[in-house]
């Protein structure tokens, strides 16, 4: 087969989900959902970028093929809609550790791996209600690399206008508000603003402390709200005004 797909065979193959296989291993180094010649695109887009402008994955691409190999692939499921490819998308996300993807599988924040007690705290849980400006941060990554404090605070896309009218932030993991938190300064994702930390351009983060008592009680343990989980949404922040 080529590196591409006819229209014909486009057609036919409706949304599917691939990974990227390293073939001096067997690795599966990255997981994606798609359409036409989706899974082709990455190693043409690889082709084109260099220095600041790649991203793990690419950086796995090129050490592939300076090693005199191509970058194998398989499509591992097709003819689905997008809502149940964002779901098979979620679970190779899940399956393999490790991989280059910047972010999960979309849709995956609530539904991924648990542990069954987690499942029982996670449905058990009585959704927020919000007395407050609250600002949700998705930590489900970054909180398996870091404690909760520094998860949230470092580095998010959102604006400085919005990220100051929270009255509190909320860490969220898979659907749970796991912690509460006060934000007393927003600033420039730099290494100036926050030592020992990388720079991102174009995002945030904040110097805080723990929230008081009186905000953790309400929020601490208790499930987000179905209106702020909609399915497939990959924007980890959310706001609750």
């Amino acid at each position: 087969m080529g590196e591409f797909f006819s229209p014909d065979v486009v057609a036919k193959l409706g949304t599917y989900v691939y990974r990227l296989i390293d073939p001096r291993n067997g690795e599966t180094f990255y997981v994606g959902k798609g359409k036409g010649n989706r899974v082709f695109a990455h190693i043409r887009v690889a082709q084109d970028l260099e220095g600041d402008a790649l991203d793990n994955k690419v950086k796995r691409i090129y050490e592939i093929r300076n090693a005199g190999f191509e970058v194998a692939h398989v499509v591992h499921r097709h003819g689905m809609d997008d809502k149940t490819a964002f779901e098979v998308e979620g679970a190779l996300t899940d399956a393999y550790p490790g991989l280059a993807n910047i972010a999960g599988g979309a849709g995956n924040s609530d539904r991924g791996v648990m542990h069954a007690r987690e499942i029982i705290r996670r449905y058990e849980a009585q959704p927020a209600v919000f007395l407050h400006n609250a600002l949700l941060i998705n930590v489900n990554r970054s909180s398996a690399e870091n404690d909760l404090y520094e998860a949230t605070r470092f580095a998010w896309k959102i604006s400085a206008k919005r990220a100051v009218q929270a009255d509190v932030v909320l860490s969220v993991v898979q659907g749970l508000i796991v912690g509460a938190l006060i934000a007393e300064q927003w600033l420039p994702a730099t290494p100036d603003n926050f030592p020992g930390k990388p720079e991102v351009p174009g995002r945030l983060g904040f110097i805080g402390r723990e929230a008081p008592p009186e905000f953790r009680s309400l929020y601490v343990g208790k499930a987000v709200p179905d209106h702020l989980r909609k399915c497939g949404a990959a924007n980890p922040i959310k706001y609750s005004w």
